[in-house]
């Protein structure tokens, strides 16, 4: 089954986040206005707070948990560390890197146990930061936001994706507890050279992707590199199919306020999911294929295109020079909007048992203010708030088609959230669900059952949890 374009969808009004993208275009034009939770202009340190100093804080060894092993991560990571113990003599930056699928197992316990990091990454969404917040283990960082001016930095559609409700039953409103460094997106990587060798140009259109991608099996050609041996990558693949065919509603759904998952849009992502596996167009056996290791084989030259985040840049850059090419998805009708899966990287969070809060703090804000964007762009990473540097990338590299694509999704409106946000156990269900897509077990049927089960479950629970919850008290 193909996708056709976008889907149109009334919109609920039940009070959630901000639509991510919608201030985003705000950023593109230089213009960053924040506030607080409550609607409020943000205060910034000019508020009678004095901004804390780490140079005071004698000898600190900050214990810092994150999952940026990528090399553009990786590298602009390590350089602002660097710079922040040479600004700081006094502070030691102890650092903890593991992959994704590794600190998602494994931060619970370190955060909980006897000895906690003091910084750690947090997946935004109900699995791993509303679950950290309802078991007290993160610090809320609204006073610091306030100091440091996170409020203007960041537009509030950014900070509220990063807010957990004071009851802890809901996130993207309420006090925040983490500010994103990176922007991301999930996009259409190109090897030039294939498409050039196939008669074909960059997909102006997805019926131009999906024609090509039979003439590229044609041609004895790989058309789409992909391995789940992760299970995560399969939900950013299938995330971009469900965009196409209903963004908007998938965005609601996302952020509690939508009709769950057992629709149209759900099946046709997982009938084409399905269609492209039979047809070849994706590997054989990708489900024992590693994430890294599919990468490796596209930037070698095995595979026409790539759906996977911007965080890959900088690695398959780094083997494809200039043959490597990068895009948002392409849209229904040339010239049209482009949409996809997308939105900031893992939150950066202050535990609650960090004996260094405060410089913690200043830690989150040296890395994430605008000279830390320049840093992020000049080692081709995404920043969530673009500086300068990103100003000035020649428009027809790679980095340059990076931006571009990040500005026009943002003018467009064109991002959804991570479907793994949408419960507490989503992203458990939507990955082991989807491995049965790829393999050929689960049908597009059984996949939306499944999926609506765990969604209509926990928000049951949840209309139960805002009833059982006491409103304020009434003054009439």
């Amino acid at each position: 089954m193909g996708i056709p374009g976008t889907g149109a969808r009334r919109r609920h009004t039940r009070a959630a986040p901000t639509v991510l993208t919608a201030a985003l275009v705000l950023l593109a034009a230089g213009c960053v206005p924040g506030t607080d939770g409550s609607g409020a202009a943000g205060s910034g340190a000019g508020a009678g707070t004095a901004v804390p100093d780490p140079a005071k804080a004698g000898k600190v060894t900050l214990t810092v948990w994150d999952q940026e092993i990528r090399g553009g991560t990786d590298g602009e990571l390590t350089q602002l560390n660097e710079e922040f113990e040479q600004k700081y003599p006094n502070v030691r930056i102890k650092r903890v890197a593991r992959s994704f699928t590794d600190l998602k197992t494994t931060l619970k316990l370190a955060v909980s146990g006897n000895n906690p990091p003091d910084v750690i990454q947090a997946n935004q969404g109900y699995p791993d930061m509303v679950s950290f917040v309802r078991a007290g283990l993160l610090a809320p960082l609204d006073n610091y936001a306030g100091i440091y001016d996170w409020n203007t930095r960041y537009p509030n559609t950014l900070l509220n994706l990063n807010r957990v409700s004071a009851d802890g039953t809901d996130f993207g409103t309420g006090r925040l507890y983490g500010i994103s460094q990176t922007g991301e997106y999930i996009g259409l990587y190109y090897n030039k050279d294939l498409l050039k060798k196939a008669g074909l140009e960059p997909p102006e259109t997805w019926r131009d992707l999906t024609d090509g991608l039979a003439e590229l099996k044609d041609r004895g050609e790989l058309p789409v590199q992909f391995g789940n041996l992760d299970k995560y990558p399969a939900i950013h693949t299938f995330g971009v199919l469900q965009d196409q065919l209903d963004a908007a509603g998938t965005r609601d759904t996302v952020l509690g306020r939508g009709d769950g998952f057992d629709n149209a849009a759900t099946k046709g992502a997982a009938a084409t999911l399905t269609d492209w596996m039979e047809r070849g167009y994706l590997p054989k056996g990708a489900n024992g294929l590693g994430y890294d290791d599919a990468a490796k084989k596209f930037a070698s030259g095995e595979g026409a295109y790539l759906l996977t985040g911007t965080w890959q840049l900088a690695d398959l850059k780094k083997t494809m020079g200039d043959k490597l090419g990068l895009m948002p998805p392409p849209p229904a009708k040339a010239g049209g909007d482009p949409v996809t899966t997308g939105g900031q990287g893992l939150a950066w969070s202050v535990t609650s048992r960090s004996r260094h809060p405060e410089v913690a703090a200043a830690y989150l804000d040296f890395i994430t203010d605008e000279h830390a964007a320049d840093v992020m762009t000049r080692h081709g990473v995404l920043p969530a708030v673009p500086g300068k540097a990103a100003a000035a990338v020649a428009p027809d590299t790679v980095d340059g088609q990076m931006i571009d694509g990040w500005k026009r999704l943002s003018a467009a409106d064109g991002l959804v959230p991570y479907l793994d946000y949408s419960t507490p156990t989503f992203y458990d269900t939507l990955s082991a669900a989807l491995q049965g897509v790829v393999s050929g077990r689960t049908s597009p049927a059984k996949l939306a059952t499944t999926l609506q089960q765990d969604y209509g479950r926990f928000m049951t629970e949840q209309r139960e949890r805002h009833a059982a919850t006491p409103g304020p008290a009434s003054t009439g």
